[in-house]
C-alpha cells in the first residue's frame, strides 16, 4: 500500500489540523468546524493554546540557533498556516541571504502561503505530503532553492503526529537524514504522552475521529519519548538534548513557563 495520501481538498466542514492551530493561537483563517474541534480538544486539555504558542517559540529559537551554526538553507515540512515569526522571517532577519522552502500537502496552508510569499524570491511553498521525503527534496521548487550538497536544515516542529503509523513515521526521519549532506541538521519537536496519557489518549481518539489524523490504522495514544527518540539516530544532539519544549534553550526574554505543563519534546540533531 502506498505510503502517500491524496492531496486534501478544501473542506470547510471538516476540521483541519492546521486551522485548529490557527484557531489556538488567536488567527483568523479557520472555519466553524475547526472552532468545533479546536474548542472540544481545550476542554479536553486547556493548555493547548499555551502550548501552540510554545511550539512557535521553538520554532523562533532553533532558527536563530541554527543561522548561529552558519545554516543559510531551512526546509519547513509540516508548516501550517502562516503566521508572526515565521522561519524565513526569523532566518531572513539572522541572515538576509538565508533560504526557505515551506512544504505542506493542505491546499489552504499553500494558498495562503504563497499569496504572502510572491514577492520573496528567497522563499518557496511545495505541496507535498511530508510521508514521501524523496519527491520533497527532488521538487523542481526546492532544487531551485536549496542545495542538498551543503548544510541544510530540516524542520518536523509538530508534524510527525500526523502521521499516526509509527514505522512510517521512523522512515521520513531516516530517509530525510539520508538524503541531506553532513553538517545539515534535523528539528524535531512531538506531543507526547507522558505526562498526560489519560488526556491525550481522549485528544487522539478525538483527532481519529474527527479525521484531523488519518492513516492506515488507528493509534491507541499519542507516542512516548521513548518512542520518539530513535528519530534521532544517527545525529549528534545539540544541547540541552531531547527535553520539553519549553526547556530548550529558553531566550532570557520570554515569559517562563514550566516545562512540565507542556506535554511536548525537542530535539536538535547534527548529521556528522
Amino acid at each position: 500500500m502506498s505510503k502517500r495520501r491524496d492531496f486534501a481538498g478544501f473542506h470547510t466542514r471538516t476540521p483541519n489540523e492546521a486551522r485548529v492551530v490557527d484557531y489556538l493561537l488567536g488567527g483568523k483563517d479557520n472555519f466553524a468546524a475547526d472552532r468545533k474541534a479546536a474548542e472540544q480538544a481545550v476542554a479536553l486539555a486547556p493548555e493547548l493554546p499555551m502550548m501552540a504558542l510554545e511550539s512557535r517559540r521553538f520554532l523562533g529559537r532553533v532558527v536563530r540557533f541554527l543561522a548561529g551554526e552558519g545554516i543559510r538553507q531551512f526546509v519547513d515540512i509540516g508548516c501550517g498556516l502562516p503566521t508572526q515569526n515565521n522561519a524565513h522571517e526569523v532566518a531572513q532577519a539572522a541572515a538576509p541571504e538565508s533560504r526557505v522552502v515551506y512544504v505542506d500537502y493542505d491546499p489552504v496552508v499553500v494558498t495562503h502561503a504563497r499569496a504572502i510569499l510572491a514577492d520573496d524570491v528567497r522563499t518557496s511553498v511545495v505541496q507535498a505530503d511530508m510521508r514521501d521525503p524523496d519527491l520533497i527534496l527532488g521538487h523542481p521548487d526546492l532544487v531551485r532553492l536549496i542545495d542538498l550538497k551543503r548544510p541544510v536544515a530540516i524542520l518536523l516542529i509538530s508534524a510527525l503526529q500526523a502521521i499516526p503509523e509509527d514505522e512510517v513515521a521512523l522512515d521520513v526521519t531516516t530517509r530525510l537524514r539520508e538524503r541531506i549532506c553532513p553538517g545539515s541538521w534535523i528539528v524535531i519537536s512531538h506531543p507526547v504522552s507522558d505526562s498526560r496519557p489519560d488526556v491525550t489518549e481522549q485528544l487522539a481518539t478525538m483527532f481519529q475521529d474527527e479525521e484531523i489524523v488519518k492513516g492506515t490504522r488507528r493509534r491507541d495514544n499519542l507516542r512516548s519519548q521513548a518512542e520518539i527518540e530513535p528519530y534521532f539516530d544517527g545525529l549528534q544532539l545539540a544541547d540541552p538534548g531531547i527535553v520539553r519544549t519549553p526547556a530548550w534553550r529558553p531566550d532570557r526574554g520570554e515569559p517562563r513557563v514550566d516545562p512540565e505543563t507542556v506535554w511536548s519534546i525537542a530535539g536538535v540533531g547534527r548529521k556528522p
